[in-house]
């Protein structure tokens, strides 16, 4: 048998699916013919099938050798880097695949695939001016690509262009009707423009294709938790636990308290979840628990059991990951107000919760010293794409030029590095230990004020009954609700809101106004 009928006898056999075969014919093709363009390339895209790709990628690039203008090859060479995330190396071969051979339409979609692949990385890592540059590459390949249209849109929304995000996931949703996360993000877009009852039904829509679709059902809730109906709102929240990466859904033999099941003389256990704001500000739901008569045990942050064993009510602490021996009942720290039944106009709010150690209080007390007018300040919380929480430090100059004031950064982590003229540091200890925030606890009670972002801190403040002023988006986190100056939450803070998205000038100009008042 010719060696062409041989390699005529593996295209046939690959062409039937039986791939094995087609794979040994072209081995003893190599064994003869050890520099043929065929029986390289052929068992080179057959190993990437089975998922060998560094075989492949040698078979195939001693092919190209060969034959440098191969399009078929070079895009095998193309799909083997994209499944191995090469996505950089990807995109060149499958622009010399479309160099040789410019009608190569799958070519084409998987170049369009990879660039947006290439945006959602670039947009996980902040990158964000590069994420729509790939997904415009990506478009200019297939402009009907309604993938690539929902990801640079919600690229957009996450750098604040909400117009612009919108227009994009109509324009997704005018090829997909029935995107379910085109609707979803549509609905996220409209939240932030405070077209709140357009939101709600962008999430309906994205629940009624989808009724297990979490995100929406969460979402949905927290609209109306900003609007202040905890009833709808607390309910939807639950959907948290059913997220593709679920929220504290914790699952034991014990069974779930939900309000209804009497406690008295039960050992309840709670789990803390998210963040350390939102562990400091939910505190205060222990307390009804105590009064219901249960034994409560707390898995609270590891670095968060130092403040909290100072808190009331006081409760058994044990370790985050951990669980008691022998308990009743379980429940979310961030499910009580839906177990409770709690109202908007019921929070409770028994004040101070949280006590700072007096030891340190009078260390600090006596390195800060009483002249001025005393200001805390943090300008960066946590960081990360539309979660992230930023104000310019630049614009609390204005605050520092005010007679007798001074600022006093709290600043720890992320933006502690950089700071302004004037604003006084409190030196490398400064809560430098595993334990969070016992030294800021105790620097606050010197202070005469603390304004500060939507952070931890600003809740750590509030539960020490410290006056707080906070620094809120023109759409802030559901809790702070819409509209009013005051919270709640925390009798002694003060909101000081964004008449505009991304406008921190104004903020700034009215804490000024207000400053100024105190002062004179």
């Amino acid at each position: 048998m010719t060696l062409q009928a041989l390699y005529d006898q593996a295209v046939a056999a690959h062409r039937a699916g039986h791939l094995a075969d087609a794979e040994r014919l072209c081995r003893r093709l190599l064994q003869t013919a050890p520099s043929s363009f065929g029986p390289l390339h052929m068992p080179g895209a057959l190993r990437a099938r089975q998922g060998d790709n560094d075989e492949a990628l040698d078979l195939i690039s001693r092919a190209l050798a060969l034959q440098p203008g191969a399009a078929d090859a070079w895009f095998n060479r193309g799909r083997i880097l994209k499944s191995a995330g090469r996505l950089a190396e990807a995109l060149t071969c499958y622009d010399k695949a479309l160099t040789a051979r410019p009608d190569y339409a799958a070519a084409r979609r998987a170049r369009a695939e990879t660039y947006n692949r290439h945006g959602m990385a670039l947009q996980q890592d902040a990158r964000y001016d590069e994420a729509i540059a790939a997904y415009d590459a990506a478009l200019a390949d297939v402009p009907d690509y309604s993938d690539a249209i929902n990801n640079r849109a919600v690229t957009l929304w996450t750098m604040g262009r909400f117009e612009e995000s919108l227009a994009g996931f109509d324009r997704a949703l005018a090829l997909r009707p029935d995107y379910v996360e085109a609707h979803y993000n549509r609905g996220n877009a409209l939240r932030d423009m405070l077209r709140l009852d357009e939101a709600v039904a962008s999430f309906d829509r994205a629940i009624a294709l989808d009724p297990a679709f979490a995100p929406a059902h969460r979402n949905k809730g927290f609209v109306a938790l900003m609007q202040g109906d905890f009833a709808a709102g607390f309910q939807l929240y639950e959907w948290r636990k059913r997220l593709a990466a679920p929220v504290e859904a914790r699952d034991y033999p014990q069974p779930l308290w939900t309000g209804s099941e009497n406690i008295a003389g039960k050992t309840v256990f709670v789990y803390i979840e998210q963040g350390l704001g939102d562990t400091i500000q939910f505190w205060r739901f222990l307390a009804p628990l105590k009064t219901r008569g249960a034994r409560v045990i707390v898995s609270v942050q590891d670095g968060m059991r130092g403040l909290m064993e100072r808190a009331t009510p006081t409760v058994e602490l044990i370790g985050f990951r951990s669980a008691p021996a022998e308990f009743d009942y379980h429940i979310a720290l961030m499910s009580l107000p839906l177990a409770l039944g709690l109202e908007r106009d019921a929070i409770p709010a028994a004040l101070p919760y949280l006590r700072a150690e007096p030891g340190r209080v009078a260390r600090w007390r006596g390195l800060i010293g009483e002249s001025g007018f005393k200001i805390g300040i943090s300008w960066q919380g946590a960081r990360g794409g539309v979660t992230s929480r930023a104000m310019p430090l630049a614009y609390f100059g204005g605050l520092s030029r005010l007679a007798g004031v001074r600022l006093i950064s709290l600043q720890k982590g992320f933006g502690s590095e950089r700071s302004l003229p004037g604003v006084e540091v409190p030196g490398p200890d400064f809560d430098s230990g595993p334990q969070a925030f016992l030294d800021s606890a105790a620097v606050m009670q010197s202070l005469d004020l603390v304004i500060t972002l939507d952070s931890a801190l600003a809740h750590l403040a509030g539960a020490l009954d410290r006056p707080v002023w906070v620094a809120l988006k023109q759409v802030p986190d559901w809790r702070w609700f819409l509209g009013q100056g005051d919270s709640p939450w925390y009798p002694r803070m003060r909101l000081f809101r964004q008449t505009r998205e991304g406008d921190w000038a104004s903020v700034f100009a009215e804490m000024e106004a207000e400053l100024g008042k105190i002062l004179s």
